[in-house]
């Protein structure tokens, strides 16, 4: 198909196109159908849901997760660890290697 049209020719074309949709609406009001008078023959609008659709959803879903938390192990949890625990003898050890250190750094500055 030429795109090449004189402005005569165009103009031509919109008024049979124009004559067409006018056609076509009326056609569609003698036939009662007004949905396909633009030529949108199977388009359908946004489906919506209803409230109560929304509700059973919203439900289900939560007795899925409620589920998935019923089955998972408690222990299982990432990134929960505990308190951790240090025995008294570690403590100790500690303790003792700290105080050696400051002792050093006080007696390297002839202080305390």
């Amino acid at each position: 198909m030429s795109l090449n049209l004189s402005p005569s020719q165009l103009r031509h074309a919109a008024d049979l196109t124009e004559k067409i949709e006018s056609l076509q609406n009326e056609l569609n009001q003698l036939l009662g159908s007004p949905a396909a008078s633009n030529g949108a023959v199977g388009k359908r609008g946004k489906r919506q849901i209803s409230a109560a659709g929304i509700a059973r959803i919203r439900a289900a879903q939560k007795a899925r997760w409620a589920k998935a938390k019923a089955d998972a192990p408690a222990a299982a949890k990432p990134g929960k660890r505990g308190p951790r625990k240090m025995s008294a003898a570690a403590r100790a050890r500690i303790a003792a290697a700290q105080k050696a250190r400051w002792a050093k750094f006080h007696a390297s500055k002839g202080g305390k």
